[in-house]
């Protein structure tokens, strides 16, 4: 399986990424093992996950959200909690 993600940082910031194990992959940040960018921003708590089918597809994903403006981005995660 393949999950393009967002994180909420103990700032208030959006980080996001791919990964094939959104679990794992939040323990490993949230561990300080995780990117350097989440390191420095702890706690962090999941808010967004894709499941996609491919990595290829996953990678092109996460380029995109990275690309949006916050705004956007808290649209994406507004609209991920509301469909929960």
């Amino acid at each position: 399986m393949h999950f393009v993600y967002i994180l909420r940082c103990g700032d208030n910031s959006l980080y996001t990424g791919y990964t094939t194990d959104v679990e794992k992959r939040l323990e490993v940040h949230n561990s300080g093992k995780g990117a350097k960018y989440t390191r420095a921003r702890l706690p962090v708590k999941l808010v967004y996950y894709r499941r996609v089918d491919s990595k290829s597809i996953g990678l092109k994903l996460e380029s995109r959200i990275k690309k949006l403006s916050k705004n956007k981005k808290e649209a994406l995660v507004k609209a991920f909690e509301l469909s929960k």
